[in-house]
């Protein structure tokens, strides 16, 4: 039975803490493969966020019965992003502290040069990940608005 008191905010929690989690473990198996070097394998990070927030959406949207506003779904997509992103960000902050060579394997990239922190990489992570997350959010709701959805005609 669907639940009647959810909220954007609910809902992006209940989506985004599972989507962190989905995160860290292709990380953590990306690092046992050693492939945290290469960045070009982050990009599936991203495919990761965009199911989770897809998921959250279309989950809002059942439980609302197919009536959903746009601007809630929109933000329950953005709440999931930002929940993904900060956790997932958390946990790359404690793993480093557990395993310092991967700060060291991206530096060596030279990508940010030497001057790439743990502060510097937490909040490109989520800086990232919220940014993926809205335009992510933006192009799903094409999809999942309700079907009487009229767009604004002016400002009155």
């Amino acid at each position: 039975m669907p639940d009647p008191v959810i909220t954007p905010e609910k809902n992006g929690v209940r989506y985004g803490l599972p989507t962190a989690l989905g995160m860290a473990l292709y990380f953590i198996l990306a690092s046992l493969l050693h492939l945290t070097d290469r960045v070009e394998f982050s990009f599936l990070n991203g495919l990761i966020l965009a199911i989770g927030v897809t998921m959250s959406i279309a989950h809002y949207r059942r439980v609302k019965r197919d009536r959903m506003p746009y601007l809630q779904g929109f933000g329950t997509g953005i709440v999931t992003a930002l929940v993904a992103s900060v956790a997932f960000a958390l946990f790359f902050v404690v793993y480093t502290v557990i395993n310092p060579a991967v700060m060291d394997q991206l530096r060596a990239r030279d990508l940010f040069g030497f001057d790439l922190s743990v502060t510097i990489a937490f909040l490109a992570i989520m800086l990232q990940g919220v940014m993926s997350g809205v335009i992510i959010s933006l192009i799903a709701m094409q999809y999942f608005k309700s079907p009487d959805h009229k767009p604004m005609q002016g400002m009155e």
